[in-house]
Order: structure tokens, then C-alpha cells, then sequence
């Protein structure tokens, strides 16, 4: 997305992406990774609006141009499930924190902590920065998690940003890239499980071009 986490984040990031989406050109900053992340070798709500599953929970809309995918989105593990379906919203709570220009929307402290936190306000806030947001689609696959113990675990995943773009906010102008092996991004987070049950971000890298997200 020029580039977006979440996607992405988020990244995200991000975010997220935790993510930044498209293959080149123009992006906010310098950056095209989500920022303080470590990283790699280097139409009301859209179908990818979240619906909280549990009380306190947020709910989550993103703006109608702007889709979200994950796959898998479940594995028919519990303790896995619960980490994909968190995973999957705090890359959306990136995106909505992004389009809502505020990188302490609690939507996103709810699902990060700690440097996963840090990364992910300072990546909402390069957007803010450039006056930019996200539109387009972004499909996260190849999700996989691993349970290291009771309340921590990792998670790997890759993010086609090839039809994901950054927005000008003022004047609507869309920065559409290339599709290059750039547009494709590999990620790896950690998770820990809080006292609420919330699988948080902790930590996160990525590695844009990775060869085993190509597609």
C-alpha cells in the first residue's frame, strides 16, 4: 500500500501489518516497513468488519473500500483458533486505526503490548504524518501458529499487498504500484495471552520480496 501491516498490518504493525502494501513508489516517510518493528533481511462496514465474539471485546469497521482476508482463518485447534481470530483483528484494528488517523485507538491497545504497541502507534503514525490512509484489498495467507506454552506463541504469515494502495486523504488521489515480488511480504510475530484471554501482539518482523510468499 505504498505502503500499509497491517496489513498491516498492524502490521502491523503491522501491523500489522501490521503491512505496506503494493511493490514500489511513493510511501509515508522512508519507510517501508513497519516502524520500531524488528524486522527481516533486509459499504457502512466492509466484509472485513469484525464482530466481537466476547464482552469487551471492540468491535472493529474499516471503511468500505478496504478489505481484509485471512487464510486459514481457523486450523480446528482451540488454542490456535483463538490466536488466528486475534491475529486477524489486531491487523484489523491497524487498519482502522490508520483510517481513523490515531494511533491510540484503543481498538489497537487492545490488541498489542509492550514493543508490538510501540510498532504499531508509530506505524498509524507515519500515515498520520503523510495525511494518507488504505484502500484496496489485502489477503494474509499461509497462517500458521505455533504454541510454545500456556500464554505464549508465534505465528507465521504472508501478505499479498499487490491490489492494496495508499490514499491521499484530502484529495482521494489513490498511489497505485506495480505488482512486483516487493508487493509480497512474510511475517513473524509473538503473541502472549493476557489475563483477559487476549492473544496481544508483543513483538514483530517482517521480510518484504520473501521468496516463500510468492505466488
Amino acid at each position: 500500500m505504498n505502503r500499509l501491516l497491517a496489513t498491516a498490518a498492524v502490521g502491523a504493525s503491522a501491523v500489522l501489518l501490521l503491512s505496506g502494501c503494493g511493490g514500489g513508489g511513493d510511501k509515508p516517510k522512508a519507510n517501508d516497513k513497519i516502524a520500531g518493528a524488528n524486522t527481516g533481511d533486509k459499504k457502512a462496514a466492509s466484509p472485513s468488519a469484525s464482530v466481537p465474539q466476547t464482552p469487551g471485546r471492540p468491535k472493529i469497521e474499516l471503511p468500505s473500500d478496504l478489505t481484509l482476508t485471512f487464510t486459514p482463518e481457523t486450523s480446528g485447534d482451540a488454542v490456535q483458533d483463538a490466536i488466528l481470530k486475534d491475529n486477524a483483528e489486531l491487523i484489523r484494528a491497524l487498519n482502522a486505526a490508520i483510517d481513523a488517523q490515531n494511533p491510540r485507538l484503543p481498538a489497537l491497545e487492545y490488541y498489542t503490548e509492550g514493543e508490538g504497541a510501540a510498532a504499531a502507534q508509530q506505524w498509524v503514525q507515519s500515515f498520520k504524518s503523510a495525511k494518507w490512509t488504505v484502500t484496496g484489498t489485502v489477503r494474509y495467507f499461509d497462517r500458521q501458529v505455533t504454541v510454545r506454552s500456556r500464554d505464549t506463541a508465534s505465528l507465521t504469515y504472508c501478505a499479498d499487498e499487490s491490489k492494496g494502495y495508499s490514499k491521499v486523504i484530502e484529495t482521494g488521489e489513490v498511489k497505485k504500484t506495480k505488482t512486483t515480488k516487493n508487493s509480497y511480504v512474510a511475517y513473524g510475530v509473538q503473541v502472549e495471552k493476557n489475563e483477559r484471554g487476549v492473544w496481544e501482539l508483543v513483538k514483530i518482523n517482517s521480510t518484504r520480496g520473501a521468496d516463500r510468499c510468492q505466488v
